[in-house]
């Protein structure tokens, strides 16, 4: 399997999975991906996508955690358990290459239900 198929599987992906695929090689290699995700996607995406799609991360679930499981629940279309899952494992990257005008709503969701979100 080349670089190329291995990128491909991965775009394909729900954000569930990908999740799982993370924990994985972080228990597998003894690595953490947060110094590795905030330089990988800036350094792969191009200059015109950046500015027009955006990455939607829970990074605090802050004191209201049932409402933020109900918003991500809702907002994402999963079923109680997955939201749970990504709101408990924060930080969670919740949604990638969003419209950033759909980025934006969905991060507002998210706050007004109590969360501290990050867009990227």
């Amino acid at each position: 399997m080349n670089q190329e198929q291995i990128i491909e599987a991965v775009e394909k992906m729900t954000v569930l999975e990908l999740n799982q695929l993370v924990k994985t090689i972080e228990e597998k290699w003894g690595v953490s991906a947060t110094a590795v995700a905030s330089a990988g996607p800036a350094a792969g995406v191009p200059a015109e996508e950046g500015k027009s799609t955006a990455d939607v991360e829970l990074t605090d679930a802050g004191a209201s955690k049932i409402a933020v499981i109900k918003a991500v629940k809702e907002a994402l279309a999963l079923g109680l358990k997955e939201a749970k899952d990504l709101v408990d494992g924060v930080p969670s990257m919740l949604k990638t290459g969003m419209k950033k005008e759909d980025a934006d709503e969905l991060a507002k969701k998210l706050e007004a239900a109590g969360a501290k979100v990050t867009l990227k």
